[in-house]
């Protein structure tokens, strides 16, 4: 790195704070300085904008010093956003990552700060499982519906125009289930499908119905005469 970063920077005065708390074990940049560096060159370092650096310091993540107008590093900050641009990598919310410092900083060894850290990461861990899953629910939702629109063409019976909407054999089966009063966790035992398919198959039903619930949506079948009553 060139530049600023070869620059003769005078030493600052290190605050309190920034002794003694210890920083997880995570991978730092290769050329760690061992001097305070510029703006320009922390910027680099990370491949972040100046105007993010800024963000983190209202923030209170960082805490650069001043050289009159210029704000430099010292190399405890450098590490310390090695752990703030990690979290941000893995979608780690800014209030989390506040929170998590100030939880580090209270750690009195390097293994309990690791020990902190890798419970961060597994709760994040979780979080992403949880949105996985609402996701493959939504992509299942919308092939759902291009389907049934597909096959309604093919068919000539679009469900958009007639009165009764168009379903699935599946669909169909699961409506029946629903008629005859079962839970949906009894459907996903009856079909032997998971329970998180059955209630979005169940949601999709009901808003092909234009219903606001299951019994509602029972209700119009058998006045359309798709079910016994």
């Amino acid at each position: 790195m060139h530049g600023i970063l070869d620059q003769h920077i005078p030493e600052v005065e290190t605050d309190n704070e920034d002794r003694g708390s210890h920083l997880p074990s995570i991978p730092l940049p290769s050329k760690l300085p061992n001097k305070p560096i510029a703006i320009a060159d922390m910027a680099n370092m990370f491949g972040v904008t100046h105007r993010t650096l800024h963000f983190y310091e209202e923030k209170r993540l960082l805490r650069p010093k001043r050289l009159g107008a210029m704000r430099v590093y010292e190399p405890r900050q450098v590490q310390i956003m090695a752990t703030i641009n990690l979290c941000r990598e893995i979608g780690m919310p800014v209030a989390q990552i506040q929170e998590l410092l100030a939880e580090l900083a209270d750690t009195a060894t390097q293994s309990e700060c690791d020990r902190v850290f890798h419970a961060a990461l597994e709760s994040r861990k979780k979080e992403l499982i949880a949105d996985e899953s609402l996701i493959r629910r939504q992509m299942q939702q919308i092939n759902e519906i291009l389907d049934d629109d597909r096959a309604a063409s093919r068919e000539g019976n679009d469900y958009r125009q007639s009165g009764a909407p168009f379903l699935s054999d599946f669909e169909f089966h699961c409506l029946k289930l629903m008629a005859e009063g079962n839970t949906p966790a009894r459907i996903a035992h009856t079909t032997n499908k998971p329970l998180e398919d059955i209630l979005t198959i169940e949601a999709t039903i009901i808003r092909k119905f234009g219903s606001s619930n299951r019994f509602q949506t029972v209700a119009k079948a058998v006045l359309l005469g798709m079910i016994g009553d």
